[in-house]
């Protein structure tokens, strides 16, 4: 896969006249070449169902009088420019009307979007209708008549339909479509048929033929899914709802996968189908930074006008961002990520099911801390190798089955640590602690909220409010760094307090948080309660307890500040690791409704430079030399204890520092 890529996004009206007429190769051409593009993703087939490109298997946008993706294929190869091609799959407007019956329906025959036919928006068709072989259709003459690179069929995941033939073949198995389970189970059939299907297709006409399946959400967990694909597109825009954490989290996961990956950002201001709006091109540029940052390579958004003429503006900004991304590249080619934590992930070990829209806070708030901490980490599935990592975070609701425990106990033996939170290290079918914790777990604390005592960062207890579940314990051995307050009553109709809840209780205290050798618990779910308030003493607590257990063993550190991130990769094959170090000052302006839902625009637009960065890196390797890249400029350093510690004097959006050995 290439690093500088651009999805064209070409969804255009039937109303619309003069599809393509302003479209000329040079123009294309040029445009490309001011971004630094080289591969972008072009439109066989948008959600509107129009091919554009001539077609005995589909219509052609009635407005359109030529072979436009055949153009647009011929004037990037021209330039060495990657075309894999874009594939409507999961909409197709035009057939929803036509055949309603091939809709993926609710229980109640309703359709699964919040759009009915009377509002503006496209439709979800079932695979198990006769649309299928239309689809496959579709793509088999793709392939046929233009080779592509690459198939990038969008829309496409495990959906629960309640259609007249989902319902059927739930009967015809001996189930019953009034159990989820049992229309899930069906769910899953009909996607691994369609994927199968694809495969076989495209398989046809070539072997190296990429093929992704967008869904909007690699489901951690869920490796068959992710393996139905050749590469990985993680689409995650900040300013359309996803926010400046979500790439990292989906990234951190998407390393453990062994396939290729990028990060789709998009040029918008606000999301996909926006036209005039644009980004800042430091935005462009930091997030290009933070795609590299985490092993992946980059992607940007961008809609073409139905014209078919390239917006010169768009890619002055997008070249902005791939100018640098081109001169970084040598440092980035067969990077490998390093990670001294790994955080078992809610989403992976408790909800596995491959529609799962609900937000996962405990991996959220797990996220956002190894971020703001500067650890380097992953979440990570039950199929990952625990011994890999210096520390295992079972986050608030990860509790162990015998098959885990056995692991966890030989991960333990061989010098691992675990911090666990909340009902994390419980027993699955007890309320007993499956783990040394150095304590007896107690059950559910009866307030809600309550009060954590901690030591602020002044050194003073204090009592800190906890708005999620607490967990009562018995210290058995090990160090308390924590105990627990009750208010004077929990808030109801019959007894308040104030505004929000009543105040702690002074007096008398449990113990809350222990620490032994190489396990600490936290009675709270303090993951989950960062990943929705972001309290601090939450993320302080977990950061002491963390600290204690990694021992002053971290392969990084930096005082870098919270919204700056840093990563350090591994190039086994040049000899050499890189640091990478972030910043970016992002700022909420506003918001919009999107698909039912208020949506924040979280903006970059100043770059603020950071000065005085000073890096420890700890190795196994004789650090011999290091560098700015792609400035080259030596950095003096020396060694304190096994750690290689610099100053740099100053980062700009993105500073990779090269240590050779």
């Amino acid at each position: 896969m290439r690093f500088r890529q651009v999805h064209l996004d070409f969804h255009t009206s039937g109303f619309i006249p003069g599809i393509g007429a302003e479209f000329n190769k040079k123009q294309f051409q040029n445009a490309l070449k001011e971004g630094y593009v080289d591969s972008i993703t072009v439109f066989a087939k948008c959600h509107h169902g129009w091919s554009y490109h001539p077609t005995k298997v589909n219509q052609m946008h009635p407005n359109l009088s030529f072979d436009l993706l055949g153009a647009q294929m011929e004037a990037c190869r021209e330039i060495n420019v990657k075309t894999p091609v874009y594939i409507s799959a999961g909409f197709d407007e035009k057939e929803a009307v036509r055949h309603p019956e091939w809709l993926v329906r609710q229980p109640d025959e309703s359709l699964s979007e919040a759009v009915s036919f009377f509002e503006p928006g496209y439709h979800h068709l079932c695979y198990n209708t006769p649309y299928l072989e239309l689809l496959l259709a579709q793509i088999g003459e793709v392939m046929e008549l233009y080779r592509p690179e690459g198939i990038f069929l969008d829309i496409s995941a495990v959906r629960p339909c309640y259609c007249a033939r989902c319902r059927q073949d739930i009967l015809e198995r001996g189930k019953d479509y009034r159990d989820p389970e049992a229309v899930m189970e069906q769910a899953e059939i009909v996607y691994r048929n369609y994927t199968k299907r694809v495969e076989d297709v495209v398989r046809r006409y070539s072997k190296e033929c990429t093929i992704f399946h967008n869904g909007g959400h690699v489901v951690r967990g869920r490796r068959d899914l992710a393996h139905a694909n050749t590469h990985l597109e993680l689409e995650s825009l900040p300013t359309g709802g996803w926010g400046y954490d979500h790439f990292p989290m989906s990234a951190s996961y998407a390393m453990n996968l062994g396939m290729e990956y990028l990060g789709m950002t998009g040029k918008f201001h606000t999301s996909w189908g926006e036209f005039g709006g644009y980004k800042h091109p430091n935005a462009l540029r930091y997030e290009a930074a933070l795609s590299l940052a985490f092993g992946a390579k980059c992607s940007i958004g961008d809609q073409l006008h139905p014209s078919g003429y390239m917006d010169e503006e768009t890619y002055r900004i997008i070249g902005e961002a791939y100018a640098e991304v081109e001169e970084k590249e040598p440092w980035c080619k067969g990077a490998v990520n390093c990670a001294d934590v790994a955080v078992l992930s809610e989403e992976a070990v408790n909800f596995r099911n491959s529609d799962c829209q609900t937000q996962r806070y405990g991996d959220i708030g797990a996220n956002r801390i190894m971020l703001e901490g500067k650890y380097l980490y992953r979440l990570i599935d039950l199929e990952c190798r625990f011994e890999d990592y210096k520390v295992l975070i079972l986050p608030d609701t990860i509790r162990v089955d015998g098959k885990l425990k056995k692991r966890l106990e030989a991960y333990l033996s061989r010098g691992g640590k675990i911090l666990a939170t909340g009902s994390g290290g419980l027993h699955q079918d007890e309320d007993a602690f499956a783990l040394p914790f150095g304590a007896k777990f107690l059950g559910e604390g009866g307030f809600r909220p309550d009060y954590m005592v901690y030591a602020a960062p002044s050194g003073k207890l204090a009592a800190h409010v906890v708005y999620e579940q607490g967990y009562r314990i018995e210290t058995l051995s090990g160090k308390v760094f924590a105990w627990r307050q009750p208010p004077y009553f929990n808030r109801d109709v019959l007894h308040f307090s104030s505004h929000r809840h009543a105040p702690n209780v002074k007096g008398g205290m449990e113990e809350a948080a222990v620490a032994t050798e190489n396990t600490a618990y936290i009675g709270w779910n303090v993951f989950t309660d960062y990943g929705k308030i972001g309290a601090l003493h939450d993320k302080q607590i977990i950061r002491e307890a963390l600290d204690g257990l990694l021992a002053g063993e971290r392969s990084l550190e930096t005082n870098l500040p919270d919204k700056a991130v840093a990563t350090l990769a591994k190039q086994g094959g040049e000899g050499r690791y890189i640091a990478h170090l972030l910043y970016a000052h992002t700022t909420i302006r506003g918001g919009y409704e999107s698909q039912g839902k208020h949506v924040t625009v979280e903006c970059i637009e100043d770059i603020v430079p950071l000065y005085g960065v000073e890096v420890k890196v700890r190795v196994a390797e004789k650090i011999r030399k290091v560098y700015l890249a792609p400035q080259r400029k030596e950095l003096p350093f020396e060694y304190e204890g096994n750690a290689v510690c610099f100053t740099v004097e100053k980062v700009l959006c993105h500073q990779m520092v090269v240590l050779e050995y």
